[in-house]
């Protein structure tokens, strides 16, 4: 049976139910679930009149914006499909993403003119389809002649609700979101209206979200995190949701008690730099109740920093491909140290060996995963869909192990294993003892050749602020901790790590830059 219902009918259900309702505390202004939806419309119907139709990708190099929502629902309501594009990539990086999947409209901010101007005539997108968004930033670029003022052209449509040219059914493609390109180049995971609506219903479960919540995020919304586990599950629920343009940590500590925040989601860099600040020792935290957090290896010492100012992170897991997979409960924060937690209400998860099949507890296998949040695939790459998805099942390529209670351990990505004299080597291993040094920062660990061990590690470590931390001292931490043969050979000091948009390390540029010139 085909259901005709879509992602659209968020803001326009909202808005019939609880239409003087804050949805969105923007920079300090609010918007309420009436203004959404009548954004929305309005959008919608400006791209009906510039000829966007159903499965039609409108793609979007935008900073965080009330404007990002309401293209993103409006392209829901018309069954077109939305491509948020990572607005850090360089040209050839952007470029390749929106010829990849075919864009017809870009809609860009000011302060990205500079990275689209010059790649402008290598886009296939269409002529009269280049839309200028202001920042509101000081000193930006005024619109070129070859765009289109998009506060011009929306302002004067009608709110009343759009009428697709077909109808939009509910395992539709809503989104298109390339994935981090941390090994390789990007593809993009095409996401349904279905799959959306299931996180929702998980996102609530692990949170036990309701309208009454405000969420505190500064999450972009290009990413998988920000706009399918923060914004969309927020808005569905009837929540008010606080952004700003991008990420600031003193105004996001701010937020918190300025906004009565009662659920926060920050990653584990974004939560180091705002206990740099020292604000949360000036505020008062006690409205929230939940926090969720992690996206990359996190220390100890900073779950332990946020429990002493009454915050406990909840460590998650999941990908572009199926995000929030997992959570750990608040309950076991301390008591299971480092794990990702259980799998959600809407997903399976098992870890499994190279034939596919589950394998004992605490033996380490792949991370796989099955069930109604899983992408539909990869966007006109029918080869590495079928090798991601196998009989329904997602190979995540992430190593763990799953202990006699049924918590889920991350070991390390399987691209990332090699193997030091006949031995198996995580670098995760390695590198979640490395981060508990004092003087360290932050660390990441590739395999490079080596003649006598066919492989070995080197070490990029990155120093806290103000610390010089040498050899020695590395090593002499690493005693005892880990075995020998998972000592890497070399070491390096840099002053920061490659990193994706969700602080992951960028490992394949390590690799390309050092693995081939290792001394």
């Amino acid at each position: 049976m085909v259901v005709e219902w879509e992602v659209g009918a968020i803001p326009r259900k909202r808005a019939a139910l609880t239409p003087e309702k804050t949805a969105i505390i923007y920079e300090g202004r609010s918007i309420t679930y009436r203004d959404l939806n009548e954004g929305t419309n309005r959008c919608a119907h400006m791209l009906l009149k510039m000829g966007i139709k159903k499965g039609d990708r409108v793609g979007l190099v935008l900073l965080n914006c009330v404007e990002f929502l309401e293209i993103y629902f409006a392209c829901a309501k018309l069954g077109a499909i939305l491509v948020p594009f990572n607005w850090r990539l360089v040209g050839s990086e952007l470029a390749f993403q929106v010829n990849d999947c075919g864009t017809r409209l870009l809609v860009f901010h000011d302060s990205f003119l500079g990275s689209i101007d010059p790649i402008r005539r290598d886009l296939r997108v269409d002529r009269d389809k280049f839309l200028y968004l202001r920042s509101g930033s000081p000193g930006q670029p005024e619109c070129p002649d070859w765009a289109e003022e998009f506060e011009a052209l929306v302002r004067h449509e009608p709110i009343t609700e759009p009428v697709p040219e077909r109808p939009v059914d509910f395992d539709d493609p809503l989104s298109i979101i390339y994935t981090s390109g941390t090994t390789g180049r990007p593809k993009g995971a095409v996401l349904s209206h279905s799959q959306t609506y299931f996180k929702n219903f998980q996102v609530g479960i692990y949170t036990g979200g309701v309208s009454d919540d405000v969420v505190v995020a500064q999450l972009p919304l290009f990413h998988s995190g920000g706009l399918f586990i923060v914004a969309t599950p927020a808005l569905c629920a009837g929540m008010s949701m606080v952004m700003r343009r991008g990420f600031d940590p003193d105004e996001f500590a701010a937020d918190i008690e300025r906004c009565g925040g009662t659920i926060v989601f920050a990653l584990t860099t974004m939560w180091r730099m705002v206990l740099e600040t020292g604000k949360l020792d000036r505020i008062d935290t006690s409205s929230v109740r939940c926090v969720v957090g992690g996206g990359e290896r996190t220390p100890p010492s900073l779950i332990d920093e946020l429990a002493r100012r009454g915050l406990y992170m909840q460590q998650g897991f999941g990908q572009t491909e199926n995000s929030a997979m997992m959570l750990l409960p608040r309950e076991d924060i301390f008591r299971k140290r480092g794990s990702i937690g259980k799998p959600g209400f809407f997903t399976d998860v098992w870890i499994a060996g190279p034939d596919g099949k589950p394998v004992a507890r605490g033996e380490i296998g792949e991370i796989v995963a099955q069930g109604p949040t899983v992408m539909s695939g990869y966007w006109n790459l029918p080869e590495a869909t079928s090798k991601t998805i196998v009989d329904g099942v997602l190979r995540t390529g992430d190593l763990g192990y799953m202990d006699e209670e049924g918590y889920f351990y991350i070991v390390d990505r399987v691209k990332d294993m090699y193997r030091s004299g006949g031995e198996n080597v995580y670098p995760a291993d390695v590198e979640r003892v490395l981060v508990t040094h004092p003087k360290v920062a932050n660390a990441a660990i590739i395999g490079v050749p080596d003649e006598k061990w066919g492989e070995t590690g080197m070490a990029f470590i990155v120093s806290e602020q103000a610390e010089t931390v040498t050899e020695e001292e590395i090593y002499s931490h690493l005693n005892g901790k880990v075995a020998r043969f998972k000592y890497p050979q070399h070491i390096r000091f840099i002053d920061e790590l490659p990193l994706t948009a969700t602080m992951k390390v960028r490992k394949a540029e390590l690799k390309d830059k050092y693995a081939g010139n290792r001394l």
